[in-house]
């Protein structure tokens, strides 16, 4: 063979190899692109996800906080119902105290002006078989 031959051969096949790394470098840089294109989707399908979970993160929150303070408010009132119907309770066994006081003290002074009347109201017996008469 000819020497011409043998370096148009090298040189066909130089080329040919240069086409080929060209190609998969071609390649290479589609795919890549592609792969970027893809991630880059994700990534602002994962921003649109993130806003929406946030938004709604938000508003649970809030609603939330609102129930808490509800709930503070709606306990706040019941304690307070609670120790306003504990004084009413004390000022009526304060009263009831009083009564009985007073009771006992007009028992003691009707006991003092009259000590044969029962405490119905009507005299007592005084022991006479019948039962009729009067002191004088």
């Amino acid at each position: 063979m000819d020497t011409w031959v043998i370096v148009l051969i090298v040189v066909v096949v130089l080329v040919l190899l240069a086409l080929a790394a060209l190609a998969l470098m071609k390649r290479s840089r589609a795919s890549r692109v592609r792969r970027e294109a893809h991630h880059r989707e994700q990534a602002r399908e994962n921003l649109q996800e993130a806003q929406v979970r946030a938004a709604r993160a938000d508003k649970e929150q809030a609603l939330a906080e609102e129930q808490a303070a509800r709930a503070r408010r709606e306990m706040a009132e019941v304690q307070e119902r609670a120790a306003q119907a504990e004084q009413e309770a004390r000022e009526r066994a304060a009263r009831a105290g009083e009564d009985r006081t007073a009771a006992e003290q007009l028992r003691a002074e009707a006991q003092r002006l009259a000590p044969d009347v029962n405490p119905d109201g009507h005299p007592a017996p005084h022991g006479h078989p019948e039962g009729g008469a009067t002191r004088r």
